[in-house]
């Protein structure tokens, strides 16, 4: 791989947690001061969070550490039919399968959906894992404009197609902090017979009512959503959600979910834990997107441009790579840890600083970013 360029070169950083939850401190250095966490995706802080800890080591010590096979077999606990059940009636499903991790459970959405006689109209921008659903499908591409949705009825009119096509798309974009209108979209599939498949992976915990995720807002069927326990739940794990007979299909044939050992019972323990604290301050998302508007206007007035959405995601498009190595070393210099993101994870052209907001960061955390990137 010597021909990567120095500024696309993936370097394995490894970090110790600080004091704080929201400080990291990188391993292998003389750092006598922590970074301040801009960039995990941990959003409302609950990775460390007393009681997630609690019913992890609770769970650790009454299960093990691992569930020792698959679901099928001898992995599942009443830990993962707690979840699950409590799960579905949070999002208003009928049935909720956990997954060992959000790329799987995504594989198997799509391979559920669709295959080598499908059609699939995929959002431009949408994740890695998914594309590889599609690939593994068999199922024809089409890549639609993002968040267009006249590129993406054009396609689907002038589409000929014998089984109904899938759309594919993201209730929070994790590069670009924008959110589709999800039930314009679900009206928009429905009318033309097409199934739904949203990843709600970025939003769950934080947007929609009580964190719900912009899906549970469309009155027409999302055909299947995916989310993930590793972000706002501070667990690790994934799940899919859809209707009984969806819930069903999966079970009885989805390879991704038979032939994989079940999620670990302190991540389960963990991401239930979790799924109660939600439920108990449904005014942690609103509060956090109060916040995230602050941040996006005040970044905006200091001449950037204002990044897109509502969420906790906010991208800082820099354009060269090295720019965007040479801004992140700049904020690491002031205490801030925030990592530049580059192709062929964003398009050419567009590398950027993610910014992510989590809840529990110090009130002077804006005041010391904008500082830090006043001379970018």
């Amino acid at each position: 791989m010597s021909d990567i360029q120095p500024a696309r070169r993936r370097i394995l950083r490894t970090w110790r947690p600080g004091a704080t939850p929201w400080q990291l401190e990188p391993q292998g250095t003389h750092a006598t001061n922590p970074l301040l966490d801009l960039a995990s995706n941990d959003y409302l802080g609950l990775s460390r969070h007393p009681a997630l800890i609690h019913a992890a080591s609770e769970a650790l010590r009454c299960n093990g550490v691992g569930a020792g096979g698959s679901r099928l077999v001898t992995g599942s606990r009443p830990l993962h039919d707690q979840l699950e059940q409590a799960l579905a009636h949070f999002l208003g499903r009928e049935r909720v399968l956990l997954f060992p991790s959000g790329f799987q459970a995504n594989l198997a959405a799509v391979i559920a959906l669709t295959d080598r006689h499908g059609t699939v109209f995929a959002d431009r921008l949408i994740h890695h894992s998914l594309l590889v659903g599609v690939k593994a499908s068999g199922a024809r591409l089409q890549r639609f404009a993002h968040n267009d949705w006249n590129d993406l009825e054009r396609r689907l009119k002038t589409s000929k197609h014998s089984t109904p096509p899938l759309v594919i798309s993201e209730s929070l974009f994790s590069m670009e902090g924008s959110s589709p209108d999800v039930p314009a979209l679900a009206r928009l599939c429905e009318h033309y017979g097409a199934n739904l498949l949203v990843d709600e992976a970025h939003a769950l915990g934080v947007l929609g009512e009580g964190g719900r995720g912009l899906c549970h807002a469309s009155t027409q069927p999302v055909k299947l959503i995916s989310g993930t326990f590793g972000k706002a739940f501070g667990s690790g794990g994934a799940f899919l959600a859809g209707d009984a007979a969806m819930g069903d299909l999966l079970l009885q044939t989805s390879g991704a979910f038979r032939y994989t050992t079940a999620l670990a019972p302190p991540l389960v323990a963990g991401a239930h834990a979790a799924l109660q604290l939600i439920e108990r301050h449904p005014h942690w998302g609103t509060t956090l997107i109060a916040r995230c508007k602050q941040w996006r206007n005040a970044l905006g007035q200091q001449g950037w441009q204002r990044p897109a959405g509502i969420g906790p995601i906010l991208p800082l498009v820099v354009g060269p790579d090295d720019s965007a190595l040479a801004l992140q070393r700049q904020l690491e210099q002031a205490g801030l840890l925030c990592v530049a993101i580059r192709p062929p994870t964003v398009p050419e052209g567009t590398a950027r600083l993610r910014v992510v907001l989590r809840r529990d960061l110090p009130n002077d955390t804006l005041e010391r970013l904008l500082d830090a990137i006043s001379t970018a």
